[in-house]
């Protein structure tokens, strides 16, 4: 009887057993045996094969493993029989798991990164097929981790004896699962490292023990492209998280600013969705309540949906920047407001200017929320993790929407200073003797709807201020 195309799971995270329907009639058998809508709306990963290797094997009981790659790979026989075994060789909980199957034409099995591969011929003439995500590379080999197949704690009963089995030197002496290097999870790549965001975003990775490979300005200039778009294994990589932009709103009004912003804001950004589009990973890129000309009527707040309209050059190139970041097939573009975080920001702006007697006027014309970065980055890597829908998110601290004023105010007095030394100012009185100056939008709140929706709920901004003040 034909099988019903269907995917199974399995005792290893992550491998999967498919069941192909195979045609036959007098002239012999077809299948389709790979076949990206169907398998991907059955919960197969859609994981961008790049390379179909076939393994000829003449004669039964010829056996090949246990080797851990990469990339992810998809198994199936065109002709004969194998059992196929798969150990788990990732760092974790499931290391040294085993599955055991029998493959014919009928059957294929996705194999994730990371878990170990074998098989043994129990056919003469056995076609062994397999497309996988990566390109072979020299660079990749400290990567790899190999089983030996007669390894006693995973135990495996070989339907063919394996001192009768034809097995190659080096699969003979692969080291025993108590000597393996465990493979380690493929790392996050993130732009921006030592900005405030990416500064939260290693220290968050470095506290849930993810890997990752942090890219300062050094390594990675997002305003010229073509000195890192060879420089990293982009498959490689679980994704990348751009938080670098070039964000002097006023600078960006000058003749080089402008030129600079551009380059990093939209051209660099749209090099980022090129190799993540090529590499099959996805890309989270940070943009600005800047897209936006905040006529809104304050009260409403900005939806994903609504049509951008910038006011400005640093707007308009975080607008640009947006529509690149869209060309990478996996993309979150999670828009924020009012970041603060560990470096120069208002709010350490206005507990200096307390703590040195200065009493500052603020804007009380601009509204909107303040963006703590831990809750930025736990936003990120929350879409990341969770399988949220890929498209854009507003991601600011929940609570009411203020002026600067009022979050001046707060500082103040969240510090132990008199709020009332804050002078409210409009946008015009404040800007009236600067030369060059960007737009700013009056109404920059965000819905944060759709990101509670997909799981996420933010803090407060005011539970937030307190707690940054009291560890800054």
């Amino acid at each position: 009887m034909t099988k019903e195309l269907a995917v199974h799971t399995t005792d290893i995270p992550g491998l999967l057993i498919i069941d192909l329907p195979v045609h036959g009639d007098n002239r012999g058998w077809f299948k389709e045996n790979w076949q990206r809508e169907k398998l991907v709306a059955l919960g197969l990963p859609d994981f961008g094969p790049v390379q179909n290797n076939i393994s000829f094997n003449a004669a039964r009981g010829t056996t090949r493993g246990i080797h851990a790659e990469p990339w992810d790979k998809f198994v199936s026989v065109a002709t004969g029989k194998i059992f196929g075994a798969w150990v788990d060789l990732r760092a974790g909980d499931s290391l040294g798991k085993t599955v055991t199957v029998e493959l014919g034409p009928d059957t294929a099995v996705f194999v994730p990164r990371g878990v170990g591969n074998s098989f043994q011929t129990l056919e003469d003439n056995t076609a062994y097929t397999y497309l996988v995500n990566d390109h072979w590379s020299a660079d990749a080999q400290g990567e790899y981790s190999f089983l030996n197949l007669a390894d006693e704690t995973v135990n495996i009963s070989w339907p063919i004896p394996l001192e009768q089995a034809e097995l190659s030197e080096k699969d003979k002496n692969h080291p025993r699962l108590a000597d393996i290097q465990p493979v380690q999870p493929a790392p996050l790549l993130i732009v921006g490292a030592g900005g405030q965001l990416g500064k939260e975003l290693q220290r968050q990775l470095t506290e849930q023990n993810i890997p990752f490979i942090a890219a300062g300005r050094a390594e990675i200039d997002l305003a010229n492209p073509s000195a890192w778009v060879d420089r990293y294994r982009w498959r490689s990589m679980r994704g990348i998280i751009n938080a670098a932009a070039f964000t002097a709103v006023d600078d960006a009004e000058t003749p080089e600013g402008r030129r600079a912003a551009w380059a990093a804001n939209a051209t660099g950004v749209s090099a980022l969705a090129q190799v993540a589009r090529d590499a099959g990973i996805p890309l989270v890129h940070f943009s600005t309540d800047y897209v936006f000309d905040g006529t809104l009527p304050v009260g409403q707040k900005y939806a994903e949906t609504d049509p951008v309209s910038p006011l400005g050059v640093y707007g308009q190139s975080k607008t640009a920047g947006e529509f690149a970041a869209q060309g990478a097939p996996r993309h979150f573009v999670v828009r924020t407001s009012w970041v603060i975080g560990d470096g120069k920001n208002f709010v350490r702006t206005m507990q200096s200017l307390a703590e040195r007697g200065i009493n500052p006027a603020v804007v009380n014309d601009q509204f909107g929320r303040p963006t703590f970065t831990q809750e930025l980055a736990t936003a990120a890597l929350h879409l990341l993790d969770s399988g949220a829908e890929y498209g854009i998110y507003n991601v600011t601290n929940s609570g009411p929407v203020i002026s600067w004023a009022d979050l001046a105010t707060q500082v103040f007095e969240l510090s132990g200073h008199d709020g009332g030394r804050v002078s409210p100012t409009s946008t015009a009185e404040y800007f009236a003797n600067v030369e060059t100056f960007a737009p700013r939008p009056t109404n920059s709140a965000l819905s944060l709807e759709k990101i509670a929706v997909a799981g996420f709920t933010p803090r407060s901004h005011e539970e937030a201020l307190e707690t940054y003040l009291r560890e800054h």
